[in-house]
């Protein structure tokens, strides 16, 4: 993907679908209903009757195309037991996420009204622990090497110790 990323026009298009498809999603999920969709490759927007913080930010947070695939690949496991194919799963998923990294590292670098309406700390703390979030949630159910409880816990002992350790400092 980053040779793609690198050496040829990013699809934008793409990426600004996705992009105001999550917003839509996040309003669904929130209860509010899509008044308005467009996506193109020079921006997007929806208008929404409900939102929140999470609905403005998901986008940054949420890799919406890893999840389709992650999706699309559990009804094809369930339906044809595609054990064979988790090879190509795990390509298509790191693909899908290295297209959400690296696309949306691209977006930040314009302003965007989402982070201006949110302010751009309360934005970068939130797109930042999202972002963590997905992954401490993502990586074990991936990988089956550790259950998703023992990561949390082992996440929360962690930061607890540093918490403690900045706590003697000050």
């Amino acid at each position: 993907w980053l040779v793609v990323f690198l050496l040829l026009p990013k699809p934008m298009w793409v990426y600004v679908f996705g992009h105001e498809l999550t917003h839509a999603l996040w309003t669904w999920l929130f209860l509010g209903r899509v008044k308005r969709f467009k996506a193109s490759a020079t921006g997007g927007q929806v208008v929404v009757t409900k939102t929140n913080f999470l609905i403005a930010l998901a986008p940054y947070f949420f890799p919406l195309y890893a999840v389709l695939v992650i999706l699309v690949f559990v009804l094809g496991h369930l339906i044809w037991n595609w054990t064979d194919f988790f090879v190509w799963f795990h390509l298509l998923v790191g693909a899908a996420y290295a297209f959400h990294v690296t696309l949306t590292a691209h977006i930040l670098k314009t302003q965007q009204s989402d982070i201006t309406s949110q302010g751009y700390l309360f934005s970068a703390v939130v797109i930042f622990l999202g972002n963590v979030l997905v992954l401490l949630i993502g990586i074990p159910l991936l990988t089956a090497r550790v259950d998703l409880m023992t990561m949390l816990g082992w996440w929360l002992e962690n930061t607890g110790g540093v918490i403690h350790r900045l706590g003697r400092i000050v």
